[in-house]
């Protein structure tokens, strides 16, 4: 038998590395072993770090000593960083929650106003569109929050509506609502009119898909959502106490207090998103074909009825999935609330909690979690909800 000489394995070699499978796969085991080496070598330098000082999550438990301005639960200095944390939380979901629903509604309305025809409301959402999206959303915070409320009055010449609310250069003063014991029973009132709403959504789509009869829907159900509770809450003797902000010495007392930087970062993110959600609901519309439109006309609809009824039911399968995107873009830029001293998660958790105890790897890793978590969790559900308006193959 022939041993295989030089010339042989030259030619098993060449022909190996010539083979693109091969290839590819050798460059991906490479690959793989590049990422493994890093990643050891990460392990390995954080770990003789936490051996070298004091780590673990026990910080969690320690009294936190600093105030926050502005919190949804109570808090004060004697409590710990872990209630910091939750309160960071909960300001953050706060603004990123009432930011979306408020990008929405003005994007679908600048994307629907850039299709006009009246050729000055194209024009001026056109403009906003140009205008919003091309400055840096860090300005946009700075200039609402210096130039705008900056401005304001102090609370000796505040600005009031209807004397029972207050605009200062310290804050905006609303009535505060104190509900009473029997306040419970509206709540059930609210939860079975929101029931029986979605009950009737449910019967008027099954009797469109089997009669194509189209019943009505939204005025029932909001009027099933608030007479209910209203009439709940008149029959429990209105059980609501109102604390009405007034003015004593050089400030105001009572009442309700948002602070300036909280509505600073809910102006800016809302109108700067809603630039980029104006372009995808622009952008959705016109991939609907004309037909559809002309079909919409020609069965005796007015064009409102078309865009609601045709038009906008198959933007909806264009539109979410780009939408998605700028809800977590939102969600994300909150956290330049840092910027102006909003009192968000990564503020007082990632920076005056990250300060005070030198936690770095833990405090990191559970900001990663949390804006994972929402991100995952805002994607789980503009995934489901496009699933809904999704058409059914038939």
């Amino acid at each position: 038998m022939r041993r295989p000489s030089g010339r042989d394995a030259r030619n098993l070699a060449r022909a190996v590395s010539n083979n693109p499978r091969i290839r590819s796969a050798a460059y991906q085991l490479a690959l793989i072993l590049a990422v493994i080496w890093v990643g050891s070598q990460f392990a390995v330098n954080a770990a003789q770090n936490l051996a070298e000082r004091r780590s673990g999550f026990g910080f969690l438990f320690n009294t936190a000593g600093f105030g926050i301005d502005f919190t949804l639960i109570p808090y004060s200095e004697t409590d710990t960083y872990g209630r910091v944390f939750l309160v960071g939380l909960l300001n953050t979901v706060l603004v990123s929650a009432i930011g979306i629903v408020f990008a929405t509604l003005i994007g679908f309305l600048i994307g629907i106003g850039r299709l006009s025809s009246n050729w000055l409301i194209a024009r001026l959402a056109g403009g906003y569109v140009e205008l919003i999206r091309n400055l840096p959303l860090l300005f946009q915070i700075l200039f609402w929050y210096l130039a705008v409320l900056g401005t304001l009055p102090g609370p000796r010449q505040s600005l009031s509506v209807l004397g029972i609310a207050f605009m200062n250069n310290r804050g905006f003063w609303v009535p505060a609502l104190h509900p009473g014991e029997r306040f419970r029973y509206v709540w059930v009132a609210l939860l079975l009119g929101v029931a029986a709403t979605a009950a009737l959504g449910l019967w008027a789509r099954r009797v469109r898909e089997r009669t194509g009869r189209q019943n009505p829907v939204f005025w029932p159900g909001l009027a099933l959502i608030l007479a209910l509770p209203l009439a709940t809450f008149l029959a429990a003797g209105m059980p609501m106490e109102v604390d009405l902000p007034h003015l004593a010495g050089f400030n105001f007392v009572g009442g309700s207090r948002i602070i300036p930087e909280f509505v600073a970062l809910l102006v800016a993110l809302s109108i700067y998103t809603a630039s980029f959600i104006a372009e995808v609901v622009r952008a959705g519309i016109l991939a609907v074909p004309r037909g559809q439109s002309e079909a919409g006309l020609a069965l005796g609809l007015n064009e409102r009825q078309v865009l609601r009824l045709i038009v906008l039911p198959q933007a909806l399968r264009i539109i979410v999935p780009p939408l998605t995107n700028q809800y977590l873009n939102l969600t994300k830029n909150s956290s330049l609330a840092v910027a102006i001293g909003y009192p968000d998660l990564f503020a007082v958790f990632a920076g005056t909690t990250l300060n005070q105890t030198g936690q770095a790897i833990e405090i990191i890793a559970i900001t990663m979690g949390v804006y994972l978590s929402l991100s995952l969790a805002t994607s789980l559900a503009m995934n489901w909800y496009n699933s809904r308006v999704q058409l059914a193959d038939r």
